[in-house]
């Protein structure tokens, strides 16, 4: 009997100290921001309240490019013809000493002349003639007048077709990609979405890029929809891309779900991103100890500009407190963030308590057997 009570001691001291090491799916926030007061930490911490949530708002924007976007301008409700448009004329001329039409011919046609890039086309007995930044009434007047100097009872009539200056490119993101020509100067991003076929509901938050002259610009499908003033207007050449939205978060330790999650919307903050990932354990999570992790570029920490002070910056949130929830709903999230729900302290100590619970129900038992 003694034997046994000894081993059972061994055995008891061996759960013990098994117990205070625990393996655990996070570490606890102690932990995590331990040596953070120190003045070689490579990494700075910031609780989020509502006094620091006005100094954030000056911090640069992290894990995603910076893109602005243009407004919306009017623009004539007529084409205009461009270098590398395709101009076809067809002339009348009743008399029947025509300089243009042979006998018993009333029409000549003049078919797919190119625009040069100087912006002019070749007219017999006139010569070069200027007819870029023109519409096509106004260009078919201004050669009805110069070929009346010559062939008075001649009637002009033009038509066109746009070439790659009064074309825009939709690419990708809707059910009918591909060039179209612009039907005139006030075809705006949304009419030429809706000409391809609309945006694909399989995208997630559907993104705009537009490129323009080497310049790229973005904003998303929901803001143009919730802001007429940006569904600016296009330009011939001007590439429309319609994608995915590539901003994405991480979620680790004690989370509903640890994954990566795309953004859903233009705007994540931290209680969005709590909702997101199915919150937290209640019976692992610490709520006192959530903990935004992010890094910052080394020019956010350039002298002169608002930033962090280090580029290892870790965000704590205390959901407990009815300044931390409503703080936590004015955060943004920001693309490339980890949201970490530590373990809470108590649950080590629960789990010590019950496996020296169970030790001692273990001994007893052990005891009444030996009886």
């Amino acid at each position: 009997m003694a034997r046994f009570a000894r081993v059972s001691g061994f055995l008891g001291l061996f759960l013990l100290l098994a117990a205070c090491a625990l393996p655990r799916g996070a570490g606890m926030e102690r932990e995590i921001l331990s040596g953070a007061d120190n003045a070689e930490a490579d990494f700075a911490v910031y609780p989020v309240t509502r006094a620091f949530l006005p100094t954030l708002a000056e911090w640069p924007v992290t894990g995603e490019p910076d893109l602005n976007w243009i407004t919306t301008s009017t623009g004539s409700r007529s084409q205009v013809i461009a270098p590398g448009d395709m101009v076809s004329i067809s002339i009348w001329d009743s008399n029947e000493n025509s300089l243009l039409t042979a006998p018993e011919q009333r029409v000549v046609g003049l078919e797919e002349m190119r625009v040069s890039a100087s912006g002019t086309i070749f007219m017999p007995y006139i010569g070069d003639t200027r007819v870029a930044g023109m519409s096509p009434q106004a260009a078919r007047a201004r050669l009805q007048r110069e070929l009346e100097v010559i062939v008075p009872s001649a009637q002009v009539q033009l038509s066109m077709a746009a070439g790659r200056g009064n074309s825009v490119d939709l690419v990708g993101g809707v059910a009918s990609p591909g060039s179209y020509p612009m039907p005139d100067r006030a075809y705006t991003v949304l009419g030429l979405i809706s000409e391809g076929g609309g945006v694909r509901t399989d995208l997630n938050n559907p993104q705009i890029r537009l490129m323009r002259q080497g310049n790229l610009f973005g904003t998303s499908i929901a803001r143009l929809y919730s802001e007429p003033n940006l569904d600016t207007r296009l330009a011939g050449g001007d590439r429309v891309i319609v994608e995915d939205d590539r901003r994405y978060f991480l979620s680790l330790g004690a989370a509903g779900r640890q994954d990566q999650h795309p953004f859903p919307q233009d705007i994540v903050t931290a209680l969005d991103a709590m909702a997101i990932i199915g919150g937290v354990s209640s019976s692992r999570a610490d709520p006192e100890g959530i903990l935004i992790l992010r890094e910052y570029p080394a020019s956010a920490l350039r002298a002169g500009e608002r930033g962090p002070r280090q580029e290892r910056v870790v965000f704590t949130l205390d959901l407990t407190t009815s300044d931390g929830l409503f703080s936590a709903r004015n955060f943004r999230i920001q693309s490339g963030d980890l949201v970490l729900a530590t373990e809470s302290p108590i649950n080590s100590v629960q789990t010590v308590f019950s496996l020296v619970g169970g030790l001692f129900g273990l001994a007893n038992t052990a005891g009444r057997i030996g009886n």
